[in-house]
């Protein structure tokens, strides 16, 4: 390994130790095929995962229908936006904010499989406000984005367990919380080969600069994470692997100083490391919400790095 790498999984380690009390990295995940659905570009697999040893975890698993051998896999995850019913379904029903059709058809269309899972307190999981969840995690020394993020990574480790999965072939991508989930995921886990966010590349500090930090959850908070880390340097964690970041610039959750931050930063880190093709930041005069030309330019960069 290399000073640069020894350094990173240095850092990697510390913002790992930051998520709180979490339940072993290394522990087996298994999964139970619930039933399995022809959507006519690909089939949908209905999953329970266990993941975590705590709760089971619902998700759905789409393959090409005409998929043969191993194909590459996108892990999605899906964005908060205050619905807490929608959860993974966001991956076969679309959002509002997002463009149509649905990821798991367009991601089929192009031979990638997708899989999504019910965050923490979403979709079958959800039955308590995010509030009253993160104060009783809290209290038991857990922090609920590390069991969020966690969920998250032991998710790859099932896609790893199957046989049609090319686990040298893994991507994520989200909007929203979903962005956000991306690029820590990405950050902590050197399996993910490409990272696309959409509108949630924050910087931490210019949030609080524009007094935004109501704009995000409960759920986004970590103690003690501004004492060690900013954006820029847990996404730099993801270099020289290619890395996607789209915005609005009319986004009140990406305030346009913080992302000029950002991409000064990651475009010095990714140049350094030769790597200078794999970083790009797409921004747009909109707010938060995927364009056509991001939908684009989001098709363009998986072809080209998965």
């Amino acid at each position: 390994m290399t000073q640069c790498g020894k350094e990173q999984a240095e850092e990697r380690k510390h913002l790992y130790e930051l998520l709180g009390d979490l339940p072993p990295r290394d522990r087996e995940v298994s999964g139970r095929l619930l039933k399995e659905e022809d959507r006519g570009t690909y089939v949908l697999e209905k999953l329970l995962l266990d993941l975590n040893g705590m709760e089971i975890v619902p998700a759905y698993f789409t393959r090409p229908v005409k998929a043969t051998g191993r194909f590459p896999v996108v892990l999605f995850n899906h964005s908060h936006g205050g619905n807490y019913r929608l959860g993974k379904d966001e991956l076969v029903l679309g959002r509002e904010y997002l463009q149509d059709p649905p990821y798991a058809e367009v991601l089929a269309q192009h031979g990638w499989g997708a899989l999504a899972i019910d965050a923490w307190n979403f979709g079958e999981r959800r039955g308590r406000a995010e509030s009253e969840l993160f104060k009783e995690l809290l209290w038991q020394g857990k922090v609920l984005w590390g069991l969020m993020v966690y969920d998250s990574l032991k998710a790859i480790d099932y896609l790893l367990t199957r046989t049609d999965v090319d686990g040298e072939r893994l991507g994520t991508l989200g909007i929203s919380m979903g962005s956000t989930m991306a690029w820590w995921v990405a950050a902590l886990d050197l399996r993910v080969k490409v990272c696309i966010d959409i509108c949630c590349l924050t910087d931490f500090q210019a949030l609080i600069e524009t007094r935004g930090l109501d704009g995000h959850g409960l759920y986004y908070y970590v103690p003690g994470l501004l004492k060690h880390f900013t954006t820029a340097s847990i996404n730099a964690l993801i270099a020289p692997r290619p890395h996607l970041g789209l915005a609005g610039n009319h986004d009140p959750l990406t305030p346009p100083h913080g992302l000029e931050r950002i991409d000064t930063a990651l475009k010095q880190v990714y140049d350094e490391m030769g790597a200078a093709d794999a970083w790009q930041l797409i921004r747009h005069n909109t707010g938060h919400f995927e364009t056509a030309a991001m939908r684009q330019a989001i098709l363009d960069f998986l072809r080209k790095w998965l």
